[in-house]
């Protein structure tokens, strides 16, 4: 059974940086494409970023392009999303998500497994 942790959420003034990890255990971290999405009360769960099993391929929202950047060390098993000049709209609930497949995609259906999720909160 695939388990995810995630941490390095916080609290941080516009324009500064955060970087969240995600620690996949359960599976080979190479088998496992992972997503990670923010969610903020009465919005629906929006994928950021996603990054393929073998970390050569990735996707971005447009929103988060040039600011954000998603990676993984399959040795150690994380994933990482770099968050580089936030914005009180990066708001959110972040969570990583996992599924077994090459690549997939910001579509929070094509994902099964889930951490709990680590609080970002980008305010003045």
């Amino acid at each position: 059974q695939v388990q995810l942790v995630e941490s390095g959420g916080g609290s941080v003034q516009p324009e500064g940086s955060l970087r969240l990890s995600c620690v996949a255990s359960g599976a080979p971290s190479n088998s496992l494409c992972i997503g990670w999405f923010r969610q903020v009360p009465g919005k629906e769960r929006e994928g950021v970023a996603s990054i393929s099993a073998s970390g050569g391929g990735s996707q971005y929202v447009d929103s988060v392009q040039a600011r954000f950047s998603v990676s993984r060390d399959n040795a150690k098993s994380t994933m990482y999303l770099q968050m580089n000049s936030l914005k009180p709209e990066d708001t959110g609930m972040y969570y990583c998500a996992a599924e077994f497949g090459v690549s997939c995609g910001l579509g929070s259906a094509a994902y099964s497994t889930w951490g709990q999720g680590t609080q970002v909160i980008v305010s003045s």
